[in-house]
């Protein structure tokens, strides 16, 4: 019995490990076509949900306006809800559309349904978060993809603020999310998965996926799986900068991750028969995202848990069935593919007392495990700051 367990282990990091080098390596081939076509400027909304998000959205808002994309051409749609009334106040002074919303259990996704039902003649739709800001050419690069046909884009969102270890490993974090699992996708011909925020969509296409949605947390993930199964690619640039608000905190950092993780295997054992189902059909898109994808823990944990095995494997070897050498060797891949996915930018000391706290927030991952019962049945809000 333990030596099928032995394999079933290995079996599953040796999984981990050649799906994290493929599309790594991948990553390094990503290109973007849609950035050379001459455009039109369709018409664009922007809209940003900012639930109880008082001390960041006035200044999300103004900067949304400093897009190099024509005025004329695009709105800046603030979905206030629980906002207090001198935020409200200095919203309203501003050139954009406040959008008042009031629900006895806020969600994301009734916000956004909420502002689609009353707002309309857009081709498309940029989402963001309260503390979202656009980088100046993120709207024309967008409007490229539209041009060439996309109906749903993810941007690349990095890190707004890097003022603790904790926020500049958040930051590291995404950046080889942004290199795996989007740029190497994007690659090797599949859909990118999308995040959440700095994202775009084909206006009718959300307004159609989102009118039969009640998600409470991980509304990305199902929206995601909805667009592949109406045949949609999700298309992903690299090129289209928008700077997200890092966790710079324990507690707030735990309370993201509940949600997280708990959306991600609601989502997985929601979507494997589909996924599975999919592939036989020959839409390899659906099965990466829904099953191959879901099917892993997050990456830390998966290290964590991997170096761990491999130091109790040394110790151990003599009763192992799986020899040692194939320990050493997915753990050392393991290392290799996240290394080649960190962009240049993170390579200086600072990554090195970010790296010092990743022990405890292996542990604090793992623990959660065991406290996301009914995580996913309430709105779980991320308080942000205002980063200069």
């Amino acid at each position: 019995m333990w030596a099928w367990l032995e394999i079933l282990f290995v079996a599953y990091f040796a999984f981990c490990t050649f799906y994290s080098l493929l599309f790594s390596l991948g990553g390094h081939f990503y290109q973007n076509k849609s950035l050379k076509v001459e455009v039109e400027k369709k018409r664009l909304a922007v809209l940003i949900p900012a639930y109880k998000e008082d001390s960041v959205i006035v200044g999300t808002a103004i900067s949304a306006l400093e897009q190099k994309y024509p005025r004329k051409d695009f709105d800046v749609i603030v979905i206030a809800d629980s906002l207090k009334e001198e935020t409200l106040v200095a919203l309203r002074k501003l050139p954009i559309i406040v959008h008042e919303v009031h629900f006895e259990k806020s969600t994301k996704v009734k916000s956004l349904q909420s502002a689609l039902a009353s707002y309309s003649n857009y081709h498309g739709v940029v989402i963001l978060d309260a503390d979202n800001i656009m980088q100046p050419s993120f709207l024309e690069k967008i409007n490229s993809c539209f041009c060439i046909g996309c109906m749903a884009i993810q941007g690349q969102r990095t890190a707004k603020n890097k003022n603790t270890p904790m926020a500049i490993l958040d930051g590291l974090s995404e950046a080889i999310a942004n290199h795996i699992n989007r740029k190497g996708a994007i690659a090797l011909g599949l859909s990118s998965p999308i995040i959440g925020s700095g994202m775009a969509f084909q206006y009718t296409l959300l307004k159609n996926i989102l009118s039969s949605m009640d998600s409470i947390g991980g509304f990305d993930k199902e929206l995601q799986l909805r667009t592949l199964e109406l045949g949609h690619k999700i298309h992903y640039i690299h090129e289209a900068v928008v700077l997200d608000e890092k966790v710079d905190s324990p507690e707030v950092f735990e309370n993201q991750r509940k949600r997280w993780m708990s959306s991600h295997y609601i989502y997985l054992r929601k979507f494997l028969t589909k996924g599975i189902l999919s592939l036989l059909k020959g839409n390899v898109s659906i099965f990466n995202i829904a099953v191959l994808y879901n099917l892993q823990l997050p990456r830390l944990m998966n290290l964590g848990i991997i170096s761990i095995s491999v130091f109790a494997a040394i110790l151990l070897q003599s009763y192992l069935t799986v020899p040692i050498i194939v320990w050493l060797s997915l753990w050392m891949l393991y290392i290799i593919s996240f290394v080649i996915a960190i962009p240049k930018s993170f390579l200086n000391k600072d990554i090195l007392r970010a790296l010092l706290t990743a022990p405890q927030t292996f542990i604090t991952i793992f623990a959660l495990h065991f406290k996301l019962k009914g995580a996913n049945k309430k709105f779980i809000h991320t308080p942000h700051k205002q980063h200069s």
